[in-house]
């Protein structure tokens, strides 16, 4: 991600690439919970521990190499009840990268998911949220669920402290929302301690987080 990236997707963005998973379209109380980059030791099972303890589920975008080195940590997230998704083979960036290359590096990461787990649908976000028209052409004949979000929480900044990383993902989220945190070194410190916050926060206004 840039650090010109907005907390809030503007509503101009989402309509010009409509066949892009943005959020959730409905008036329940529900938020839908993803991240990105993992699975990794050390950060991974305590997100997991973290979103058991408020009865909640998300979808974890998977880096074809740390599934690679850490299966056992990517088949926890599967037994643990949560969805899984393709974020390439190598994390990467679709505006410095051949489509071939890229469209191939998907389909890498595809085959390093199924040798552990066969998804009923397939979802797939781009890293650092980079992609252009014939990429995600490619991926969409191809079967996979363009998944964005509407909410980004920043996490991986580390000029943002974890206090407004947790009061600007409050401020943007709302019913429907997918935000986006990160199992990622750049954001362990902070996640530990915003995430437990965040998902109390809307847990005691009745809000319920599912994954995709």
């Amino acid at each position: 991600m840039s650090d010109w990236a907005f907390y809030r997707t503007p509503r101009i963005i989402q309509h010009l690439f409509p066949s892009f998973i943005w959020s959730i379209n409905t008036n329940e109380k529900v938020i839908y919970p993803t991240f990105d980059d993992g699975p990794i030791p050390g950060l991974t099972p305590l997100i997991l521990q973290i979103l058991n303890d408020f009865e909640a589920k998300g979808t974890f975008f998977c880096v074809g190499d740390n599934i690679q080195k850490y299966p056992e940590l990517f088949k926890s997230i599967v037994k643990s009840g949560h969805a899984v998704g393709n974020h390439t083979f190598n994390h990467l960036k679709a505006w410095k990268t051949d489509n071939d290359e890229y469209v191939n590096n998907v389909s890498l990461c595809h085959l390093e998911i199924e040798k552990h787990f066969t998804q009923d649908k397939k979802l797939f976000r781009f890293p650092y949220g980079q992609f252009n028209l014939n990429i995600a052409q490619r991926l969409k004949k191809d079967g996979f669920e363009l998944v964005m979000w509407d909410v980004l929480s920043k996490d991986y900044n580390p000029n943002i402290s974890a206090n407004k990383i947790l009061q600007k993902s409050i401020e943007k989220s709302k019913h429907g929302s997918i935000i986006v945190f990160h199992d990622n070194l750049k954001a362990k410190d902070k996640i530990l301690q915003f995430l437990p916050l965040y998902l109390k926060y809307f847990s005691d206004i009745g809000f319920k987080f599912k994954k995709l």
